[in-house]
């Protein structure tokens, strides 16, 4: 599984549906979030849509005219899927270059909404297998769950994850720590598994990696911190900041560690949301980074700006978003080149 920042053909999205349980009470603040960022991928690579039927792509498509996407590079699939949350329930893509040859296949994790808590979840589930076919790639399905929002790879060897999320009995019970790294090296051309412990409060998927720390290059992490220490999560990023100092990549150097601030504390009817700058996505030669209407938005976009100078940085808007318990990572998957 080659790195988020390697080159993309392009992104895949699901778009939400207004009857999904995502965004309770409040979807139509969304779509022109989505907007928003498919107009700054565009400008980069292609973006692919996964909807419901042509009265859907129609609908979306008139949404994106309005918001002013060019739609030159936008296709749309009518690949179903009950909820928006693509960097889980879509395709991970591989790649393999020999000599004269530059493969490509996809890995089809089986998905159940992360341990079971949103029923039903059988068209998301089924996302992999029509992108594979759709790009005639060989498919390679392990038989175990598990969401592109629990791994983090350095493209070099490395692969990223949390005990709270993979060691769950919600996923995968009947496998055991060891057995779990086995299946993430088989099937992401990986050789070395970094675990962290926790997610961070209010991440209903039990810990995804991306909420919390994330390679930028194969050889440095940016990873969340909390300083305030009233706050639940300053314990557990702190514990998180503490096993990266110990860990060691593929070739058994000690990473580089650059810490993110957390934003304030964000709220929606008495809920706490899982607000992280940790969970943006990077496209060619562009970071889109979740900013939510607060004092550290800029002082996260400067530090990620600065460790990513072959990159511009761009801050949007996901307050709106955040809602539905995840950011633009969250809602994404790149497609490499």
């Amino acid at each position: 599984m080659p790195a988020e920042w390697e080159p993309h053909v392009g992104t895949w999205f699901s778009w939400p549906r207004p009857e999904g349980i995502s965004f309770p009470d409040k979807y139509d603040t969304v779509p022109p979030v989505y907007a928003e960022l498919i107009k700054q991928i565009v400008q980069v690579e292609e973006v692919n849509i996964n909807v419901w039927h042509r009265e859907m792509e129609e609908w979306v498509r008139g949404l994106l005219t309005k918001e002013k996407v060019p739609l030159a590079r936008v296709q749309f699939h009518h690949f179903p899927a009950y909820e928006p949350w693509c960097r889980d329930h879509g395709p991970i893509f591989l790649l393999r270059d020999q000599p004269g040859k530059h493969e490509r296949a996809i890995v089809d994790w089986g998905y159940n909404a992360w341990g079971g808590k949103y029923p039903p979840f059988d068209l998301d589930d089924a996302v992999p297998q029509h992108v594979a076919k759709l790009r005639g790639l060989p498919l390679f399905s392990p038989g175990i769950v598990m969401e592109g929002g629990s791994i983090e790879v350095n493209g070099r060897g490395t692969v990223l994850t949390t005990e709270a999320c993979l060691l769950n009995p919600n996923r995968n019970p009947h496998l055991s720590k060891a057995e779990i790294e086995k299946y993430l090296c088989d099937y992401l051309g990986c050789t070395n598994v970094l675990w962290l412990g926790d997610g961070i409060i209010g991440d209903d998927t039990d810990g995804h990696i991306d909420d919390l720390t994330r390679f930028i290059n194969p050889t440095t992490v940016v990873t969340i911190i909390e300083k305030d220490p009233a706050d639940p999560n300053c314990e557990i990023l702190a514990d998180n900041l503490k096993r990266l100092h110990t860990l060691r990549d593929q070739d058994g150097q000690p990473l580089r560690i650059v810490e993110l601030p957390m934003p304030r504390l964000i709220e929606f009817e008495g809920q706490r949301l899982p607000a992280s700058y940790a969970n943006f996505y990077i496209a060619n030669k562009i970071v889109v980074m979740p900013t939510y209407r607060d004092k550290n938005d800029q002082v996260a976009i400067d530090i990620l700006q600065r460790e990513m100078p072959n990159h511009r940085v761009i801050g949007v808007d996901s307050t709106e978003l955040i809602w539905g318990l995840g950011s633009f990572h969250c809602i994404s998957q790149q497609e490499p080149a």
